[in-house]
């Protein structure tokens, strides 16, 4: 059973109050982050007990694209680490034959991960938990569903796009200094 953690409701506290926009927003963050975490320590508690997956294991394989290799540079940007940090659960989920490591045939310097069709089969099954067990968005109606689907979508949209511009700032200012 996850752990009792007593989660702060902000519109409760300002229910009565005008809120700023510098308060709504902190809310909805917190709120975002506190559901993320409750979700993340429910799903990792799953995949170790149903399907034999360290936390590490389930959110590297959940980064990965079935459909194309992924550099391991970016499964490393993706998870928010150092690339020679990525090297030892890649190494598991190699072991474990759920991605092979390929040379990228475009520059041979890069190592590419691939899943494999037994990492295909993994994700399914995290497919399958996640679809069936999510008490957070089961508790919304199929509208409430479809809403929040759609604002996530756009709020990513958005977290993309900025991530996009300073990666872009950091290159032109990497190139004026040269």
């Amino acid at each position: 059973m996850l752990e009792d953690v007593n989660y702060r409701d902000p519109s409760a506290k300002l229910e009565n109050m005008a809120r700023t926009e510098k308060e709504q927003l902190a809310g909805i963050a917190q709120q975002v982050m506190d559901v993320s975490m409750w979700m993340a320590r429910h799903y990792n508690m799953r995949f170790a007990n149903e399907l034999g997956l360290t936390d590490t294991q389930a959110r590297s394989l959940l980064q990965l694209d079935p459909d194309r290799p992924v550099p391991t540079r970016a499964l490393a940007s993706m998870l928010g680490c150092d690339p020679s940090n990525v090297t030892p659960f890649v190494d598991r989920l190699e072991k474990a034959g759920l991605v092979e490591r390929q040379i990228d045939p475009h520059d041979r310097r890069v190592k590419t991960l691939v899943v494999t069709a037994a990492g295909r089969k993994k994700l399914a099954q995290m497919d399958d938990i996640r679809g069936t067990d999510s008490p957070p968005l089961q508790a919304l109606t199929e509208t409430e569903r479809d809403t929040l689907e759609k604002l996530l979508g756009k709020a990513w949209t958005a977290a993309k796009d900025y991530e996009a511009e300073m990666c872009a700032q950091v290159q032109a200012r990497t190139r004026a200094k040269m």
